[in-house]
């Protein structure tokens, strides 16, 4: 069995959370390929190492004396190396990093030294191989991921290496420049590594007990999900909710390897599990709830629309002509309603309105403002009776205001629409029907 573990930046911040993460892989033989982030913060107002890394190299490029910040992060370095009684010197790699920046490496290389510098770090304290990503994980020159060449390079390194640490975030492009993901993409690159293996299971370690069934902002101690299918991640992630960087998903997906979230702070609890599908029923009628505010509504209101061949086409190139995204688009017999991200929409709201009359010729055009759009997801919902009638009955009790309501055809899902100060009294009252309800 194998098993690849990628730990977040809270999990590798100091020597002390290092400890942490040499006990989890030695309390289990199978964690066998290792991907690290760079070191985040130890406490609230420090600096993670990335933003270090891009701060300095900006200061770089400005003509500004950028060496003392350059120093600031070799400390970190040295803190951990010598809280883990390491005898093990970077000396040589910051006079390389230094020299790199004086030659206009790029930004990319420059968030890069984080994971980079990580990963020596940890191979040498868990005597493990190191394997730099750059040798392994492969752009091509418009920046997409070559997907073919990254999973034969990391069949073929690491199938003759047993134990191993390959940072995270980033890797090369054809003429071996470094290109980075973007930021928390140190989760696509164990997934990657995942694949590349055929792993058993990729563990995601990071400083929560797993995915929440809501935002514990808004919903004090909120329960944690046991299992959730990739289609339900891909859902609840679109509206917001983030453990997991949202590419990460697809290179396991297509070899059915399971996610498996954990908490490095507390490896005891089980976490969540991420899997392609399962016969184990949820423990709620939901699986969880995300949402987000900041939306505009565009509804477009014309008789006979469902018998204008073309319609929704040519609305939605209005759209488009503007260089606008539609987030969601429920729609009835004579009208239909855009919900759009409402600052990019605000500039262009007036060319998108006479771009419609043009178009489509509507009957009326209405437009609303400061919207919130929460979704309800979950496999358990299709096998439940009742469901949007309990959504609908909470928000009412709760003097929640229902601006649009609209189910997938999947059934996995329910999008509800509110104003943005109903947001947080939305979500409460809906977990507090499916979860609190049922404890």
């Amino acid at each position: 069995m194998k098993k690849v573990v990628k730990f977040g930046g809270s999990s590798l911040a100091s020597a002390e959370q290092f400890k942490k993460v040499k006990s989890i892989i030695q309390g289990d033989d199978t964690r066998r390929y290792v991907i690290p982030s760079a070191p985040g913060k130890r406490y609230a107002k420090d600096t993670k190492i990335t933003d270090l890394l891009y701060q300095c190299y900006e200061m770089m490029e400005q003509g500004r004396e950028y060496q003392s910040v350059l120093r600031k992060i070799q400390d970190r370095y040295e803190e951990i190396i010598k809280g883990l009684g390491l005898k093990l010197s970077l000396d040589e790699e910051f006079r390389k990093i230094q020299e790199q920046f004086q030659k206009k490496a790029g930004m990319d290389y420059a968030a890069s030294r984080g994971e980079y510098l990580n990963g020596m770090v940890l191979a040498e304290y868990l005597e493990f191989a190191f394997v730099d990503a750059a040798s392994v994980i492969f752009f091509r020159e418009d920046g997409t991921l070559n997907v073919e060449k990254t999973n034969r390079s990391l069949k073929e390194c690491l199938g003759k290496i047993e134990y191993a640490v390959i940072p995270g975030f980033y890797g090369a492009m054809e003429d071996g420049t470094i290109k980075t993901f973007s930021r928390g993409g140190s989760d696509v690159s164990g997934s990657l590594v995942a694949r590349g293996i055929h792993a058993d299971m990729y563990e995601n370690w990071t400083d929560v007990s797993g995915f929440l069934v809501a935002d514990p902002r808004i919903i004090n101690n909120p329960e944690v999900i046991e299992t959730i299918t990739y289609r339900e991640l891909r859902e609840l992630a679109y509206m917001g909710a983030s453990v997991l960087h949202e590419e990460a998903i697809f290179p396991v997906r297509s070899e059915g390897i399971p996610i498996n979230i954990r908490n490095t702070n507390a490896p005891e609890e089980k976490g969540t599990m991420i899997v392609e599908s399962t016969c184990r029923k949820s423990k709620y009628t939901i699986t969880g709830i995300a949402g987000k505010k900041g939306f505009a509504s565009i509804n477009v209101d014309k008789d006979l629309m469902n018998s204008e061949i073309g319609f929704c086409r040519k609305v939605l190139s209005v759209f488009e002509d503007q260089g606008l995204s539609f987030e969601h688009m429920p729609s009835g017999i004579d009208t239909m309603t855009i919900f759009v991200n409402q600052s990019d929409f605000e500039e262009k709201e007036q060319q998108v309105i006479s771009g419609i009359h043009r178009a489509v010729h509507p009957d009326v055009i209405e437009m609303e403002s400061e919207m919130a759009l929460i979704a309800v997801v979950g496999r358990g919902m299709k096998e439940t009776r009742g469901t949007a009638g309990r959504i609908f009955s909470a928000l009412a009790h709760a003097r929640v205001n229902v601006k649009m309501i609209d189910q997938g055809s999947s059934e996995l899902n329910v999008i509800i629409g509110v104003k943005n100060n109903d947001f947080e009294t939305a979500i409460r009252a809906i977990y507090d029907i499916f979860v609190t309800a049922q404890l």
